[in-house]
């Protein structure tokens, strides 16, 4: 059989144009979440509504006036599992201090597997049920864990992507409790 060349050239081309868009239009998705997420530093951290493992509706701005470490991660995550037992460390010792350590699972796990996994680890904080749409508020999550630090102001103020070390961690906390301290002592 004889195939019209112009038929499988005008296929060619529409295939090519599809092609070029669809690249182009992922591209120019992923460089606006980038753009969101690089600006958020010293920005006001987007709220969110979510699900916590025990079914109840938590809010980021049910924790303002508390610094928050909010962390997103996953059972499958090996640095998760590094870094957790750090997190519940630090909620015992700076929870009194205004400390809300929140973790955002971005698991297609069941939450039963997500809340045996969290007691597995002694998981002393909030665990929510994650969202994709929270994760792109916050600039897109591409890589787990990704941690924000959260002012008693309710602004970002700092954003890791990936295992750091405990002192780092912790260095983030303080900085994240001094922030907005001042200004709540005015009121």
């Amino acid at each position: 059989m004889r195939r019209d060349p112009i038929v499988i050239i005008l296929v060619a081309m529409v295939v090519t144009v599809m092609l070029v868009a669809g690249f182009h239009y992922a591209r120019r998705s992923s460089d606006q979440i980038a753009t969101a997420g690089a600006n958020m530093k010293g920005g006001a951290a987007p709220d969110f509504t979510l699900q916590s493992l025990d079914g109840k509706t938590v809010r980021l701005s049910d924790f303002h006036g508390k610094a928050v470490l909010l962390n997103f991660w996953a059972t499958w995550c090996q640095p998760c599992k590094i870094e957790m037992p750090w997190f519940v460390e630090l909620q015992k010792q700076y929870g009194p201090e205004g400390l809300q350590v929140v973790g955002i699972a971005m698991d297609d796990g069941s939450p039963q597997d997500i809340a045996k996994f969290a007691k597995e680890l002694g998981v002393n904080y909030p665990v929510l049920i994650g969202k994709e749409t929270v994760g792109d508020a916050y600039g897109g999550v591409q890589f787990l864990p990704a941690t924000f630090y959260i002012g008693r102001d309710g602004k970002v103020v700092d954003k890791v992507f990936g295992l750091k070390g405990r002192s780092e961690i912790e260095d983030n906390v303080k900085k994240s409790l001094a922030q907005g301290q001042t200004v709540q002592a005015q009121k």
